[in-house]
């Protein structure tokens, strides 16, 4: 049976989902004349001043740093290393490749997020990929939304959200400072429950306050290391991109990867990381307080932006120029090795309090992804006993260990991202059409405001 599931796993994740997910956001950067470049410095400053007006139900702030909280997780530690380890440095540029790709799809979620969503009988926000499918595509494709609505609850509750992460931090707490695993679990359960119980205003409270934080003392870190081994970089970065084209020869533990195997775990792990198509950020995008659908598609774009193009290349670079890529650890451990051999004194506190951090925000993050789910597909009766089932799956993570769990869970992730990008494809030209709609609106609005301007200045002038 594991061998099966390992087949569907390898073939689900494959060249065919590669594919289209790549194919997905070069085709939306086209449409949208490379908005991931000519509107970056804009979607980075609207992180802090959207005036989040509008319906909705949190900031467009709270909003994204609830995204952040279930795509920045053990991916950007754990996953990072494993994809070097296995492709060598060359995997980080495919990642990068795949992470600008997909902050177009990203946006094109977070505008038909925004464009599609409605309200639940208690007047919360629900949107997401089944509501745009439905909406959007037309009833003809609801089957698609449930097929969707499906996989999210078994993501939320069966990996990403649960057993993976409870795993991550019971185990590196154990090992870094010896507390019991069962009495980690518990204390972590009623954190979990703490949080979640109070819906999504106490989720974004929560995520607004730790993600900033736990983002600025990791990267601070990883460019502690980079700085420690600043003559190395020159000779890192030209690693990164000899091996992308030209494959990576066998060094130390190493075994050596072609160009193939580097490109496959860039890809995957970078679309794994970010989670760019898979459907899940654009359900916390849609409860967003703003008007304009393109706004928030720039706040949710980035998401991407933090996740790879920053977290995600400080760590791989962080392997790669402390040369522990060449042992033979892969993982958490091998992301340690490379802060140990910079600073050892701190290395273990600052990899265990980011797992920590990064693991418990996923956790939260995706309960709210696998309720919204959950609600589309039973109504608001079901939120209740699925926050509580929630919390329970989160206090038996410590007990199941079983692979079998790991690859369904991996399984589903993966499909949830299919009907997601059969919607993006067909809905790509209402997406165009929104995203020329906003634009041309700030024309306007920049052109009356120079036009005060000009008449404040004029009567200035008078005046003297």
């Amino acid at each position: 049976m594991l061998e099966i599931l390992n087949s569907i796993d390898g073939f689900i994740w494959g060249p065919p989902l590669m594919i289209l997910l790549i194919g997905t956001g070069i085709l939306m950067s086209v449409r949208l004349g490379l908005i991931q470049v000519m509107k970056l410095p804009k979607a980075l400053q609207l992180i802090f001043t959207a005036r989040s007006k509008g319906e909705g139900d949190v900031s467009s702030f709270q909003a994204l740093c609830t995204a952040l909280a279930a795509t920045v997780g053990t991916g950007n530690i754990v996953g990072v290393a494993t994809a070097i380890k296995l492709g060598g440095p060359g995997a980080l540029l495919w990642m990068w490749l795949a992470a600008f790709f997909g902050m177009a799809t990203k946006y094109s979620e977070g505008v038909l997020a925004v464009k599609y969503r409605t309200y639940d009988e208690n007047g919360n926000a629900s949107g997401g990929p089944m509501y745009y499918i439905e909406q959007g595509l037309g009833k003809k494709f609801k089957p698609l939304a449930v097929m969707f609505s499906i996989f999210g609850v078994m993501t939320a509750c069966l990996g990403s959200g649960t057993f993976t992460q409870v795993n991550a931090i019971t185990s590196i707490v154990n090992v870094s400072f010896g507390i019991s695993e069962y009495v980690v679990a518990a204390i972590l359960t009623v954190l979990v429950a703490v949080v979640i119980i109070g819906g999504l205003q106490s989720i974004a409270n929560v995520a607004s306050k730790i993600v900033p934080f736990m983002a600025a003392v990791y990267i601070i870190a990883t460019v502690s290391v980079l700085v420690f081994y600043a003559d190395a970089l020159p000779a890192a970065i030209k690693l990164v991109i000899e091996g992308a084209f030209n494959g990576t020869a066998a060094a130390g533990g190493f075994a050596g990867a072609g160009i193939m195997l580097a490109m496959r775990s860039g890809i995957a792990r970078g679309i794994y990381s970010n989670e760019s198509g898979l459907g899940s950020a654009p359900i916390v995008a849609a409860a967003a307080k703003t008007k304009w659908p393109a706004e928030q598609g720039l706040v949710s774009m980035t998401g991407t932006f933090i996740d790879t193009i920053i977290i995600c290349t400080m760590t791989g670079l962080s392997i790669i120029v402390s040369g522990a890529w060449t042992g033979d650890l892969n993982g958490a451990a091998l992301t340690e090795a490379a802060f140990a051999s910079a600073f050892p004194a701190v290395a273990k506190y600052v990899l265990t309090g980011g797992l920590v951090l990064f693991a418990f925000t996923t956790i939260i993050g995706w309960s709210y992804y696998g309720e919204r789910c959950a609600e589309y597909l039973f109504g608001v009766k079901c939120i209740m006993p699925y926050r509580i089932g929630y919390i329970i799956l989160v206090g038996l993570g410590v007990f199941l260990k079983l692979e079998m769990i790991w690859i369904i869970a991996d399984i589903v992730n993966g499909l949830m991202a299919i009907p997601n990008l059969i919607a993006l494809l067909g809905l790509s030209g209402v997406v165009v059409a929104e995203t020329k709609l906003y634009f041309e609106h700030w024309e306007k609005v920049h052109s009356r405001r120079k036009q005060l301007a000009e008449i404040r200045e004029d009567l200035a002038t008078e005046n003297n």
